[in-house]
């Protein structure tokens, strides 16, 4: 179980991919009112010089109010940490949802778009794949729960969820519309900050799961320099 402000140790499996070891995991939960106003309070006092961006409502509010968050947008670099391989205008891109809640008011140094990476999914999983490598570890990767207990685009059962030597694939399966890009976990341990966005009900089982390790929910797999959780009383009320 995750306690505020705890330091939670784990025996870390690194790849050589990630070209880091992380001998014990800095994990804190927060329980907070208002997730999104607490999402853009932690950027603001962090100030990374870059981020990848998450999807979904949850993410939507915490981009929103960023758009006015007291953040030097012109000096941060903008990665995503999983689409679904549909144009930017689509209403199911998270890019272009990230555009419309903040990028294009905030107009960040650089904004690296997963979808415009390549011309087909694998093209632009190994083009972005690169630009991971050839760049500094990611001061703070965005990351949201789904009810199965699924984050970024890393699905139970998925053959990504077993990826050790890429920071970026292609995956899709049966059970959703469209193909995606997604960080595989070697990718999200490279970062200093991975932070959790959970807000709901419908999110409550999948958090339990999570918090107590069940490694068949994905999120439960996630490692990074420095973890933060973000919940509110109905995603956490046995917490």
């Amino acid at each position: 179980m995750f306690h505020s402000a705890a330091r939670v140790s784990y025996t870390a499996t690194v790849s050589r991919s990630t070209g880091r070891i992380i001998p014990y995991v800095v994990s804190t939960l927060e329980i907070v009112p208002d997730v999104a106003q607490r999402f853009a309070a932690l950027v603001a006092t962090e100030q990374p010089r870059s981020i990848a961006l998450s999807g979904g409502d949850t993410a939507r509010h915490c981009y929103e109010l960023l758009a006015t968050a007291d953040v030097d947008w012109s000096g941060v670099d903008v990665f995503f940490g999983d689409d679904r391989w549909v144009p930017v205008d689509d209403p199911d891109s998270n890019e272009g949802m990230a555009r419309l809640a903040f990028l294009d008011q905030v107009l960040p140094r650089a904004v690296h778009s997963l979808r415009r990476a390549g011309d087909t999914p694998d093209a632009a999983a190994g083009a972005y794949d690169h630009l991971l490598r050839d760049a500094p570890p990611i001061d703070l990767v965005h990351l949201g729960l789904g009810p199965d207990g699924h984050t970024a685009s890393l699905f139970p059962d998925s053959p990504a969820l077993d990826e050790a030597d890429h920071l970026v694939v292609a995956t899709g399966d049966d059970r959703h519309p469209h193909r995606r890009l997604t960080f595989t976990f070697p990718a999200i341990t490279r970062s200093r900050l991975a932070v959790f966005t959970i807000a709901g009900a419908e999110k409550r089982e999948a958090f339990r799961r999570v918090r107590a390790g069940d490694t068949t929910a994905p999120a439960a797999r996630v490692r990074a320099e420095r973890i933060i959780w973000i919940a509110d009383a109905d995603a956490a009320n046995d917490a």
